[in-house]
């Protein structure tokens, strides 16, 4: 079942499921077949649909995705996000205490050749690409494990990419020494959310919180912004609720 943040003729947006793939070869599972299998449904018909996929969020990552039902949505939206005009807001635990309380990372990153993952490298490598992210501090805790015993201290972290780069949060978070919980490709030892022995099925702790530009089709502003997944800890539950009126 599809978990719709905002629909209409122009455009679909969803709360992404962490563990399941945005796009895959056919006959496998993903977010795009799902939701081409319920525009089918929804139109009542069976041949196949249009379905403009924008960008893209890492299997183990939950969170707001914007699809497009036409070639000029598709477009449009693609050029925002080309020309850096839309403001991606992530939310992060990662292990240990973050100083300052909100600051910008800058680094210089570079995509592994024939791997998964990407590493920093100095600003004079030829192959080095731009990455920079600003951060704010939610909240600073203590995560207990299965068998009730505090963990080791994790802070929760508002993101926001002004780059696009591959694994870009989770290299630059692990860098410097505050692996994501939960993600053992970039050095965390923490387990995250439901456990399962295939690693592919495995979670981290980020999430697409919100998206932000505009509709492709009326300019008007947009905000999607998706709930955190159920799995997450009550202390970051707690976080994304509005505070009460005075």
């Amino acid at each position: 079942m599809l978990d719709i943040l905002l629909e209409d003729n122009a455009l679909i947006a969803v709360a992404k499921p962490a563990g399941l793939l945005t796009q895959a070869p056919l006959g496998i599972d993903s977010l795009e077949f799902r939701i081409k299998r319920y525009l089918q449904q929804s139109r009542g018909i069976t041949s196949n649909v249009y379905l403009g996929v924008p960008h893209r969020l890492d299997r183990p990552v939950s969170g707001a995705i914007l699809f497009a039902k036409n070639v000029r949505a598709a477009r449009r939206i693609s050029e925002q996000f080309e020309g850096r005009l839309v403001e991606k807001t992530y939310w992060a635990l990662v292990a240990g205490r973050i100083e300052p309380s909100a600051g910008t990372w800058t680094d210089f990153l570079q995509k592994i050749e024939d791997e998964p993952r990407s590493m920093v490298v100095e600003d004079r490598h030829p192959a080095g690409k731009l990455a920079i992210l600003h951060y704010r501090v939610v909240g600073a805790f203590q995560l207990p494990t299965a068998e009730g015993v505090a963990h080791e201290p994790a802070t929760l972290l508002e993101i926001q990419l002004e780059t696009g780069r591959t694994h870009q949060i989770r290299v630059q978070c692990a860098s410097r020494g505050h692996p994501l919980l939960g993600d053992e490709l970039y050095g965390s030892t923490c387990r995250f959310g439901p456990w399962s022995d295939d690693e592919r099925e495995r979670l981290i702790a980020l999430h697409a919180r919100c998206l932000r530009l505009n509709h492709p089709m009326t300019r008007e502003p947009l905000a999607l912004v998706a709930p955190l997944p159920t799995h997450w800890p009550d202390v970051a539950q707690d976080a994304q609720q509005p505070p009460l009126a005075s």
